[in-house]
């Protein structure tokens, strides 16, 4: 949980003296300007910015360390931006890059919460200055932070605070660990959680019968409720306000996996058999979107659509008329080989997420029969096919193939399967721009610059600032044991505390981003959310509309 506590005195002091106004102007300029030299970087049209240099060895600094009280700037690494803090009797110099101030007196990095709203809202809003959107070629509109209105004060004030933690374990009903570790996931998606606790859905009003989205929201009122006596499913209905939902009795999602089995019977097999927690998720997205308002074949505006929905392009190239075909088509998830291309697995050095994304994007030789050029009007002898990402998605959901299955023609059509126990490394937040459409362009063309001899780089024309491009990882699903009696577990970051926890059926503990990462080894799914999402430029949002139609048809009434 964030702290919203000062881990400094001085810094305390200097902002209650005279909020801010020595240092807040200085540290939003650096800010700024980093942002701005990032963007000139890449834009090849504009003014390059000049790198600063060390005030004391005049060394050109890639991450400089400027003083908040005066107009000067230092090298960390030499130890001089410590000496000019201590030598000039200034506290307090700020590391351009990342934004943390250190505190001379303190001599350590600190926390304050004023100064990382401070941070949070100059780069958001230099960086929106910078951006342009795809289609329109328009900057995108300025952040303006939410405050409220006097009736939604009084609103605020008349309400009742309940605690939201969402800790609370699921019951196995029987070989389901698939279907706990998949909702657990699903409940933790912050896009999900806002839709469904914002009552975009609500079970009381649908009409549909059989509605996976209406047991979805049955689900979140469950996990995020502070009483447990009015549903059967619930073992029993002790409750601890003072520690939230987390100690409740544990939920059984009976509804859930019956009206799941009824509505798609084709894609799950009923019975006590264990089954794979990628189909399960990938059966539960398509049954949400197909009961979800704004559900259309075309141009989908549905929930799942928007979270989980981004655009693969698959590029053919003719290497002997240099010919290149695309295809573009949709997606929910990315599933990554665990071993190389001619079927040796890969040294676990080599399985991380970023190295399967890299297998994933790398060109791909076809055979002479399955690609015959539209420019030669015959099969060309050599042809690769890469993909790439096109349109990133909100939410990035990474599925690693651990389960094998093959036939042998040559034994009487006899299928076999085995489970790829390769351990994989993956970080807690991912950069990716490399493995988009338009960088991977950039590449190429910079490659070809660079065979060429001309010696002329090529830079990458990022959409807007890399920020839009990271994301962090918030759930996994790891699998342990055998291809046929193993078992799924489920790592989660709670909302409401930005903590960790490890879901294991109806049992929760308490974890932390470390032992994520170190216990998820043999992770088979990891869920990754954007930092900055996009949205739509000067538009009222559908919830304010809504509102207005509502008082207007009250007047009228």
């Amino acid at each position: 949980m964030v702290s919203e506590i000062s881990t400094c005195p001085h810094i305390q002091a200097e902002l209650a003296e005279n909020f801010g106004e020595a240092i807040f102007p200085r540290y939003k300029q650096v800010l700024t300007w980093n942002v701005h030299r990032a963007q000139a970087v890449r834009a090849p049209k504009r003014r390059r910015i000049a790198a600063p240099v060390c005030g004391v060895c005049e060394l050109a600094l890639s991450r400089p360390f400027a003083c908040l009280h005066c107009d000067k700037a230092f090298c960390w690494e030499n130890g001089h931006a410590k000496s000019h803090l201590r030598h000039a009797k200034h506290m307090f110099c700020a590391d351009v890059k990342s934004g943390r101030v250190y505190c001379s007196l303190c001599d350590d990095f600190i926390y304050d919460p004023r100064m990382e709203d401070v941070y949070t809202r100059t780069i958001v809003s230099a960086e929106e200055k910078e951006t342009r959107f795809q289609e329109s070629g328009k900057l995108r509109e300025a952040f303006r932070p939410w405050t409220p209105s006097e009736k939604d004060q009084s609103a605020l004030d008349a309400s009742i605070s309940i605690p939201c933690q969402s800790r609370r374990g699921l019951v196995n009903l029987g070989q389901t660990c698939f279907l706990n570790a998949v909702l657990q996931c699903l409940i933790h998606n912050p896009l999900l959680r806002n839709y469904f606790l914002g009552d975009k859905h609500n079970w009381r009003n649908c009409k549909v019968e059989q509605c996976t989205c209406c047991e979805m929201d049955k689900l979140f009122s469950e996990i995020y409720s502070t009483s447990t006596s009015s549903n059967s499913n619930s073992l029993t209905s002790s409750f601890d306000p003072n520690t939230g939902p987390s100690d409740a009795a544990p939920f059984g999602p009976t509804s859930f996996l019956y009206t799941l089995w009824k509505v798609a019977s084709s894609e799950l097999s009923s019975g006590y058999a264990q089954q794979d927690a990628h189909e399960f998720f990938i059966c539960t997205l398509n049954q949400i979107h197909t009961t979800c308002r704004g559900s259309t074949n075309v141009s989908c505006n549905c929930i799942i659509h928007n979270t989980f929905a981004g655009q693969l392009q698959s590029d053919v190239k003719c290497e002997r008329c240099g010919n290149t075909t695309s295809t573009i088509d949709p997606m929910l998830d990315i599933s990554l080989e665990l071993k190389g291309r001619q079927g040796q697995a890969e040294a676990s050095g080599e399985n991380t997420l970023q190295a399967c994304l890299r297998r994933f994007t790398q060109p791909e030789r076809l055979n002479p029969k399955e690609y015959s050029c539209s420019k030669c009007s015959k099969g060309s002898p050599e042809a690769t096919k890469r993909l790439s990402i096109r349109k990133l998605p909100s939410v990035l959901s990474f599925q690693f193939k651990r389960f094998e299955h093959k036939t042998n023609f040559t034994n009487g059509d006899r299928s076999t399967s085995r489970k790829i126990d390769t351990p994989v490394r993956f970080p807690s937040t991912i950069n990716m721009a490399p493995y988009t459409t338009m960088v991977m362009r950039d590449m190429e063309k910079e490659n070809a610059s660079n065979n060429n001899g001309s010696g002329s780089s090529v830079p990458f024309t990022h959409q807007g600032p890399e920020s839009l491009y990271d994301y962090d990882l918030f759930a996994v699903i790891n699998h342990t044991g055998a291809l046929d009696n193993g078992h799924y577990t489920a790592f989660a970051l709670s909302p409401a505390t930005n903590e960790w926890y490890r879901f294991d059926d109806d049992k929760v503990s308490h974890a932390s981003a470390k032992a994520c990462l170190e216990e998820s080894a043999g992770a088979y799914m990891c869920f990754y959310v954007k930092r900055r999402v996009e949205y739509k430029a000067y538009q009222v949002p559908s919830y304010v509309l809504v509102r207005e139609t509502e008082a207007l048809r009250e007047r009228e009434r």
